[in-house]
């Protein structure tokens, strides 16, 4: 593949990415700490790519660089989870970006406090594989063991937190819900 074709793939994954994410210029701008000028520029090919500015996008839209460049034969079935750790929260996608129901493994390390509760659009169901996770649903306390699934709507307040231990889940959320979920 000549260098050309491999930045021209890059741009429109980059632009492919961000809009199926939903989000404007104006939104990656701000995640990454990016102008949207130069946003557009790098989508269209009126800016060189470089790392300075393709390193901030890649961790704003929560891809690897690889991703961006690789075109293998095979990625249009194997999905190749990349991790990302944010306090005590551990995420892997487990689908591409395009998908309209998405799914992620996740590791909660017990924290001294459960987080604040959100509420956003969108409708959730986990299962948890390994550990206990304690999820409060509005004003209830509902403790989700090793092996059992909980799947709740999520316009009522809810949080969750892993009990004594880490715990591993498989989450799986419509794309409110991946916004609300790998986008904090």
């Amino acid at each position: 593949m000549a260098t050309s074709d491999v930045e021209q793939l890059a741009r429109v994954r980059l632009r492919s990415i961000r809009t199926t994410l939903g989000y404007s210029l104006d939104e990656i701008a701000e995640r990454s700490n990016l102008s949207a000028s130069t946003i557009s520029r790098m989508e269209t090919g009126k800016r060189s790519l470089s790392l300075d500015v393709l390193v901030p996008l890649a961790e704003a839209l929560q891809v690897s660089l690889d991703a961006l460049f690789h075109a293998d034969d095979d990625d249009d079935v194997v999905i190749r989870p990349t991790q990302h750790r944010s306090g005590g929260r551990t995420t892997w996608a487990l689908n591409r970006v395009d998908g309209r129901t998405m799914a992620m493994k996740l590791r909660l390390e017990p924290e001294a406090d459960l987080p604040a509760p959100r509420v956003h659009p969108g409708y959730d169901w986990f299962l948890v594989l390994e550990g206990r996770v304690l999820l409060q649903l509005g004003e209830r306390r509902i403790e989700v063991a090793q092996g059992e699934a909980a799947e709740f709507s999520t316009m009522t307040p809810h949080a969750m937190a892993a009990i004594d231990a880490a715990a591993e889940l498989i989450m799986v959320f419509d794309r409110e819900g991946q916004r609300a979920h790998l986008h904090r």
